[in-house]
């Protein structure tokens, strides 16, 4: 009978809750990255990167993170069992934001100051193209399937799609003023682009770039002009996209299917960029102007809590 306790209490270790997630936020002042315990939703440490970190990504192994600095223009390799600093990256000038391909050996890089689009060889630590594309490159999705990158230019209004294998442009296509973040359904039929002065999210077929659907944003007792859509996230299963609404300080929450806008959460200031969860049960935002990270049970539909960060938080990413 001892044996069969032992044994069960075996089985339970093993059939138990995962550790939870780990959250990364860069801080675009203080140059460093904030770690957030996601058990205890408590800061527990600050790693030093470079000067103005802003778009920031986990390597495909789980084992590094990648953060633009965009004034040393580099990309930094932080360790995160260190939590150091291990290594820097050519990155082209003034590197934004930035996405990971799928095969985890490249990096499609907004180098904002040049209008211009890097491709970084991860294994050589080497840039390998220069994609011209619009003024003031900002936002960089790659599609699930790896056949296609995007690259949103702020001035220029437009999404450039980039076949990935070639590094070849293929496509400039017009949408609203001031385009921030671009993104791939996890079907990679669809790109999304949120506008950041228009208030809206396009929706575009990702093969024809026909578009879709145009989302529009509002939020009563708020100026219009204060409704921003700016950082995007898609649930991985597509039923779901989450807007963060900048100077507006909401997060939007749309049916993705039916494009629906389903409700809002008042979150901190100047929502920037959001994350959500390996599970899809918390969605974190950056709070640019109020320093700190909104935390929103997507199950229960409300903000649980507001965890001080540095000083304008950008980035956020989720590591399980």
């Amino acid at each position: 009978m001892r044996i069969l306790n032992h044994s069960l209490v075996c089985l339970l270790c093993l059939t138990g809750p995962a550790l939870a997630e780990t959250v990364y936020v860069s801080n675009e002042q203080d140059n460093t990255v904030s770690v957030i315990d996601g058990e205890s939703l408590k800061t527990t440490g600050t790693i030093k990167v470079g000067r103005r970190p802003r778009g920031i990504a986990l390597s495909h192994d789980g084992t590094k993170l990648y953060v633009a600095v965009g004034d040393d223009d580099r990309i930094d390799v932080v360790d995160l069992k260190s939590k150091h600093v291990v290594g820097t990256i050519p990155s082209g000038p003034d590197p934004e934001f930035f996405a990971v391909h799928p095969d985890g050996q490249r990096l499609f890089v907004a180098n904002e100051d040049n209008n211009l689009a890097s491709v970084v060889d991860l294994s050589r630590h080497a840039i390998v193209q220069e994609i011209e594309v619009g003024v003031e490159p900002e936002g960089v999705g790659v599609s699930p399937d790896g056949r296609l990158a995007a690259v949103t230019s702020e001035t220029t209004s437009m999404v450039h799609v980039i076949d990935a294998a070639s590094s070849e442009l293929i496509d400039n296509v017009l949408v609203d003023t001031r385009p921030r973040m671009v993104l791939f359904s996890p079907d990679s039929r669809q790109l999304w682009v949120s506008s950041e002065l228009r208030g809206t999210v396009s929706v575009f077929d990702a093969q024809t770039r026909e578009p879709i659907t145009k989302i529009g944003f509002e939020v009563p007792g708020v100026p219009r002009e204060l409704v921003q859509a700016v950082g995007l996230q898609l649930t991985p299963d597509g039923s779901r996209a989450y807007v963060a609404l900048g100077p507006s300080n909401r997060v939007a929450e749309v049916d993705a299917r039916t494009f629906a806008v389903l409700r809002t959460y008042l979150v901190g200031q100047r929502v920037w960029h959001i994350a959500l969860s390996p599970d899809g049960k918390r969605l974190y935002t950056a709070n640019g102007t109020s320093n700190d990270v909104s935390v929103i049970d997507l199950e229960d539909r409300r903000v649980v809590k507001s965890i001080g960060v540095g000083r304008s938080p950008w980035g956020v990413v989720v590591a399980p």
